[in-house]
């Protein structure tokens, strides 16, 4: 016994309810909504360093620090984020004094002047001296006190 007769039920779904298509105006307007919020929330990760910092934690590990170029990347952001000094990380150049093998390495970082870094004359300065001891994973720093050595945290 049916209560309902499969014939007379109406539809749930009508062709008479579309939506008329987006106009060229209303397509642009959506896909700027989305675009231009994404591209102003990439920009401030971008200046912010979030996504130096993000990748940095990703790629520096423990056995990181027996490689020269992973520990200099690492100390670039290090230097620049920590205050040691005011140059952009693309114009200090890192000189490791010893090889990978060597457990403690004294690395002088220089400063580039000229070239698209602050300053007119082409020339690279020292701005202080890092003392790493790759099996303590520890580093210290003489920045701002010429000869004396300070914890640098990480």
């Amino acid at each position: 016994m049916l209560l309902t007769d499969p014939a007379n039920a109406k539809p749930r779904f009508t062709r008479g309810t579309r939506r008329p298509p987006r106009t060229l105006k209303q397509h642009l307007m959506r896909r700027l909504l989305i675009v231009v919020p994404a591209f102003l929330l990439m920009f401030v990760v971008v200046r912010s360093g979030l996504l130096d910092f993000s990748y940095d934690k990703f790629t520096f590990n423990k056995l990181s620090w027996f490689d020269n170029t992973a520990l200099v990347e690492h100390l670039r952001l290090v230097v620049t984020n920590d205050g040691l000094t005011d140059m952009p990380k693309r114009c200090l150049v890192f000189v490791v004094n010893g090889n990978a093998a060597e457990n403690n390495p004294d690395i002088d970082v220089l400063g580039r002047h000229g070239n698209g870094c602050p300053g007119d004359k082409p020339s690279a300065d020292k701005l202080f001296s890092l003392k790493v001891d790759r099996s303590e994973r520890t580093i210290q720093t003489d920045a701002g006190t010429p000869g004396t050595f300070h914890e640098l945290r990480l």
